[in-house]
């Protein structure tokens, strides 16, 4: 039976933790706001079907966050309280860091992008010089779009390599050495904001059930194909981060016994026959000049037969290890993401061939296959949405 490529089946939300049950009873009441305007408690607890001492508390903590505003009133002679979304401006940013790129993404509490802008970096270059690189962006976009520093509640920040959750650090394994070692220390000292750091592909699975199409799925994998492979994960409603939280590192597994050596050390690992490196590395031999990855898309939608090899054998390859995946967590929904998104069933195609032939059978006819429509935005808008989940965001001073 087929693996499904639509989402139009939904099975109730099961949130599964505390946690990410607060995050959606707060969305709820954030909605609530946006579309009537400043209510009292007792409103919003009709409007949204929450209790009234759930609305308490998630106002309470929203208050004391800088996320809404609360005064005395009175309603029906009695005596109230009225929220309203602040009316500070408050932002929050995100920012993702590739291996030739960086990302901003300023976006309002009712998830509205106020200004967003990318850059090339140089291949090679320093995390020290991307830094300052994204810190006079940012500045600039804040200066252009109107926004005072003040307002913005914090810094998402987006790396496509393991993040040791303990210490907040990149460790060995990024797609950008040069990054290894970097702290959110030294990265707020550099952005003159509170920051706050992921693994990309992490923050892309965020974004999905935050900004994108699966906003209520409970059981998600994310996986980005890009320069490396990795694999985010929603269970149960909540980001799963493992122990230490280097998790997903699916570009990692084994796939063929005798393959090339992986930068990890090992041989035949996913990203050795599957990541847009070796895609380019391979079209490139034949190329009168180096291609890339934008060529990749453009050859294979115009039919470019070594492309379509190239980018089906990569897709076979993917589908086989996501199956491990699927059959041990069960997901909903599979997202595919990165630069090639946009080569739709093209990629989408081998990657079910491969899902079918390694997945249970009925695992495989109750996921959705399905690729991301956030395109190369999925990894910063995921870092804005990152911030606003923060416990600890204070209120911007005015």
């Amino acid at each position: 039976m087929p693996v499904r490529n639509t989402s139009s089946s939904r099975r109730p939300r099961n949130p599964g933790s505390q946690t990410a049950l607060r995050q959606s009873n707060q969305q709820r009441i954030i909605q609530s706001l946006l579309s009537g305007g400043p209510s009292t408690q007792a409103e919003l607890s009709r409007q949204t079907g929450l209790s009234t001492a759930t609305i308490s508390n998630i106002v309470k903590s929203m208050a004391e966050r800088g996320l809404v505003t609360t005064e005395p009133t009175t309603s029906s002679g009695r005596r109230a309280l009225a929220v309203s979304l602040a009316g500070n401006g408050a932002v929050s940013v995100g920012i993702d860091f590739g291996r030739r790129h960086l990302r901003i993404v300023i976006a309002s509490l009712d998830y509205r992008v106020v200004a967003e802008e990318a850059i090339s970096l140089p291949l090679g270059n320093p995390a020290a010089a991307s830094l300052d690189a994204a810190a006079i962006l940012l500045d600039r976009m804040l200066e252009e779009s109107g926004v005072e520093r003040s307002a913005v509640l914090g810094v998402g920040v987006g790396i496509p390599g393991p993040i040791d959750r303990r210490t907040a650090t990149v460790v060995e394994g990024a797609i950008l050495p040069e990054w290894v070692g970097m702290s959110r220390a030294e990265l707020e000292a550099r952005i003159n904001f509170p920051v706050h750091i992921d693994n990309d592909a992490d923050l892309g699975a965020l974004a999905e059930v935050t900004w994108g199409s699966q906003a209520g799925v409970s059981n998600l994998v994310f996986i980005k194909v890009g320069s490396g492979i990795g694999a985010g994960l929603i269970l149960n409603g909540m980001q799963f981060r493992g122990n230490i939280g280097v998790t997903g590192e699916i570009g990692h597994t084994p796939t063929y016994d005798h393959g090339l050596i992986c930068r990890c050390g090992n041989r035949g690992c996913l990203e050795t026959v599957a990541s847009t490196t070796i895609m380019l590395e391979l079209l490139s031999r034949n190329a009168e000049a180096p291609i890339s990855t934008s060529d990749i898309v453009r050859q294979a939608l115009e039919g470019d037969q070594a492309t379509l090899r190239v980018v089906d054998d990569a897709g076979v390859a993917i589908g086989r290890s996501l199956a491990n995946i699927a059959n041990l967590i069960n997901p909903q929904v599979i997202v595919v993401g990165g630069p090639l998104a946009s080569l739709g069933e093209l990629l989408l195609g081998p990657i079910r061939r491969g899902l079918l032939r390694y997945t249970v059978p009925r695992i495989a006819e109750t996921t959705d296959l399905v690729m991301s429509a956030l395109g190369d935005r999925a990894e910063a808008l995921g870092a804005t949405a990152l911030v606003l989940q923060q416990p600890g965001i204070h209120s911007p001073s005015m």
